[in-house]
Formats: structure tokens, C-alpha cells, sequence
């Protein structure tokens, strides 16, 4: 059975949702994206909130009973967050002529919607790193995709060439 949590402890999970998520987005805004700081603050709370309410909202509904007992599924909820996020992150996944966009874009709100189920569900640390993992894999390894990239189509130097993935 999932223990009860207190108003604070609610609050406290959805603002640590928000921000982590803020960090993600923090460098998709720097990086001119289209969904940014407040995206990413909004996808990370929501999701949370989905979790909690998934998780806590409907304690008042259960029985005691075993004849008249409820079931609950709490992951139900958090299943339909990671299709729901499918959607928005579509949106922003773009076509330009041989090349496509938008796909890192959609990757951080797909990890930033799974921090916020985690910061709902308490799973800190699992949010932690993965908020850790996203940032060096957006900031610190960008460049490092761009010398690859590089190298495998023999330029010297950034050639401009539009790349598969520019976000």
C-alpha cells in the first residue's frame, strides 16, 4: 500500500519537478529551441502532478472491504503521460528538405516528462541523474556530435552543411 503524503510533501515533490525540468530546458532555451525553460517547467510539473494524483488522489475511494474492495492501477496514468508526451513532442519534430529538426527537442521534453512521474512518484535520485545525463548529453556533447559529423563527411572544419540533427 502506497503511504499517505502531507500537503508539503506534494508541494515540495512538484517544485523539485519544476525544477529540474527548468534545468533541462534552461539549455534548450540558450540553444534558441522551440520548447524552452517554461516548456520544460510545465511538462516536468505536469507529469508529477499525474503521478501524485495517480498515486494519492484516489485514497478516498478505496474500501477496506474485501468484498466491495477497489483496485487501482497507478501506473495507468503515468502510461498515458509517456503517450501524451509522444504527442507534444511530435509537434515539435520538423522536415526541412533532407534534413530533420527538432528531434533532440522532443528527446528532452520525452526525458523531462519521465523526470516529473519520477519526482511524483519520489524517486529523487533516478531524477537527479537523469536531469545530469541530460544536460551533458545537450551542452557538453553537442559539440563533440558536430567533430564526428565532421570528420565522417571529411571536412575540416563546420562546412555549414545543415545537420541530420542541429538541436
Amino acid at each position: 500500500m502506497i503511504a499517505v503524503i502531507d500537503d508539503g510533501g506534494i508541494a515540495l515533490r512538484l517544485v523539485i519537478a519544476a525544477a529540474l525540468g527548468g534545468l533541462v530546458g534552461l539549455e534548450r532555451e540558450y540553444r534558441d529551441q522551440p520548447a524552452g525553460f517554461r516548456t520544460h517547467i510545465l511538462v516536468a510539473t505536469g507529469a508529477c502532478l499525474f503521478t501524485l494524483v495517480s498515486a494519492y488522489g484516489f485514497k478516498e475511494f478505496e474500501t477496506r472491504s474485501a468484498d466491495d474492495a477497489m483496485r487501482a492501477d497507478v501506473t495507468r496514468i503515468a502510461s498515458q503521460v509517456v503517450v501524451g508526451i509522444g504527442f507534444l513532442g511530435g509537434g515539435t519534430i520538423l522536415r526541412y528538405g533532407g534534413s530533420v529538426r527538432g528531434l533532440t527537442t522532443a528527446a528532452s521534453l520525452w526525458v523531462t516528462a519521465a523526470v516529473g512521474l519520477a519526482i511524483g512518484a519520489g524517486f529523487y535520485v533516478g531524477a537527479g541523474v537523469s536531469v545530469a545525463i541530460a544536460i551533458v548529453s545537450l551542452a557538453v556533447f553537442k559539440p563533440l556530435s558536430k567533430r564526428i559529423a565532421s570528420r565522417r563527411h571529411g571536412d575540416d572544419e563546420d562546412s555549414g552543411r545543415p545537420d541530420v540533427e542541429p538541436d
